[in-house]
Parts: structure tokens; C-alpha cells; sequence
């Protein structure tokens, strides 16, 4: 499943999409995408993270993106 994750420290609110897997009802865990460095970018929760969701609207529509859970 496709989700957006906060990136910190980047000056402006930005999210990455990532995939993430179902662990249980309403859990997800983040899946590192092959390109992932954590010198580069920080996530607000970084691969491997069980999150929760939030349903989210913008310019582009709906998205789910991680929150804690």
C-alpha cells in the first residue's frame, strides 16, 4: 500500500511516498525504498516503523499519510 511519510528538516512540510504493509487493523509498517539514505533525508519515522494512518486532501487529492500510532 502507498504512503507518505513526513520528511524533517527539509525548510518547508514535504512528504515521501513509500510503501508500507498491513501488521495488523489500522498498522502499518514502512518499507525502505531501495534508494532510501538516511544521510540525505530524515523521516519522521524511519523504515521499519509501525504507524497508523491519517486520510489527508491536497492539490493532487487524497493520500494516507503515517502517523504515530
Amino acid at each position: 500500500m502507498r504512503l507518505f511519510v513526513r520528511l524533517l528538516n527539509e525548510g518547508t512540510e514535504v512528504s515521501r511516498p513509500v510503501d508500507g504493509v498491513e501488521v495488523g487493523v489500522g498498522l502499518f509498517k514502512l518499507l525502505p525504498p531501495e534508494e532510501y539514505d538516511p544521510d540525505t533525508e530524515t523521516w519522521e519515522f524511519p523504515p521499519g516503523s509501525t504507524v497508523r494512518v491519517t486520510k489527508r486532501r491536497d492539490d493532487n487529492g487524497e493520500y494516507l499519510l503515517a502517523i504515530k500510532p
